[in-house]
């Protein structure tokens, strides 16, 4: 007598590659036991060598190679490859997916869920109401909506007008035995000509795009070397990853000649080690959900300057774990980097609150419960 499988999950998502909600699904997939669920990941766009993460051998990662914009056939290849595996469950994320939940219901996906993880590069406030009918509409046939933050979840209740009842908030977790802080001297990542010598690091992670706003990072950092030049001679800056914003970045920096005080290596596979190299996490985002980056630099035990946007408050607490600005402050930015950088003791103090705030209320073990319990409701 054949054993019966587990029911398969379809996560239908833009593109695998590095990111805060890719991150957030590969954390589920490799915590989430065997027993209870299969996996599969269709990527409308394409995948990365960021699936050998996944640590399961039976997880089917599809690629549909989508042409930009409106590609009719996509939905029908979606369609096929459902009617095909039979899955129990279809779990799409942000705008970029939701329209494929019409395929999961023509192929008779029984149980239809949606994760709102972040606003879109194209609709970073939410104002957007082609988008707030798009939601409202496919909502009629969506079972549940998992918005990461409260202001997600408030979007969801009273801008598009999603029953509550459908809707179940999960805060992301942290993988602490990958993240976690420095001990002993700090190590110079692969790749950076930096001399790190007695010096205060102070970085960001992201896609370098519009919505993430590095750009304002580095003009506060300009800012700061300008007006104190023990901050100029003893920081450095690191800007980790890849995108529009880098070449501009790159400029800013060398017409004010800075070049030599920042590292700007593209997109990496070694954030964790990254962050134990800083001293300091910054995120200058113009519109956030619940930020991975964050958790991350928090588990790492750093204190985080943030942009007072979307989830962040709901992570960093001003005073407590860093501080919060507003977002495209450059001059409010800069001033928290300095008063940070120039305080020892105040650092220090908001690093360890940041790694206790993590261990109490944001693991990994915690999140996948709740993503086990939003599943079995079938």
């Amino acid at each position: 007598m054949s054993r019966q499988l587990p029911p398969l999950i379809v996560h239908i998502i833009y593109r695998l590659g590095i990111g805060g909600l890719e991150n957030g699904l590969v954390n589920i997939i490799n915590n989430l036991p065997e027993y209870n669920y299969r996996h599969a990941i269709i990527c409308l766009a394409d995948s990365t060598e960021f699936s050998q993460r996944i640590k399961r051998q039976d997880v089917i990662v599809h690629q549909l190679h989508k042409r930009p914009g409106q590609d009719w056939a996509s939905f029908y290849t979606v369609y096929r490859l459902l009617k095909q595996w039979q899955p129990a469950i279809v779990h799409t994320r942000n705008l970029a997916a939701i329209e494929y939940q019409v395929s999961a219901l023509f192929a008779g996906v029984p149980y239809r869920v949606h994760g709102e993880h972040g606003w879109d590069v194209f609709d970073p406030d939410g104002s957007n109401v082609r988008y707030q009918w798009l939601r409202r509409g496919l909502g009629l046939i969506i079972h549940r909506f998992i918005p990461l933050s409260q202001h997600l979840q408030d979007y969801l209740l009273n801008r598009v007008g999603i029953p509550s009842a459908k809707i179940t908030r999960i805060c992301n977790g942290v993988d602490t035995k990958t993240f976690y802080p420095r001990v002993g001297i700090r190590q110079i990542p692969d790749g950076c000509s930096l001399s790190l010598d007695e010096k205060l690091v102070i970085g960001t992670v992201g896609r370098m795009h519009g919505v993430k706003d590095q750009l304002t990072l580095v003009r506060a950092f300009i800012d700061a070397c300008q007006k104190s030049p023990e901050f100029a001679q003893f920081t450095r800056l690191f800007l980790i990853g890849d995108g529009p914003l880098r070449a501009e970045a790159l400029e800013l920096l060398s017409a004010a000649s800075l070049t030599d005080k920042a590292w700007l290596p593209g997109e990496r596979n070694d954030i964790a080690e990254i962050l134990r190299s800083l001293d300091i996490f910054v995120l200058p985002s113009k519109a956030e959900g619940i930020s991975n980056t964050i958790l991350e630099a928090m588990a790492s035990g750093l204190p985080v300057i943030a942009t007072r946007v979307g989830g962040n408050p709901e992570l960093v607490l001003d005073g407590k774990t860093g501080c919060l600005v507003e977002k495209e402050d450059v001059a409010g930015l800069s001033f928290a980097m300095r008063d940070l950088a120039l305080d020892d003791s105040k650092r220090q103090q908001l690093g360890e609150a940041s790694l206790r705030r993590i261990q109490a209320e944001f693991s990994i073990d915690s999140m996948v419960d709740r993503y086990r319990q939003v599943y079995d409701k079938q």
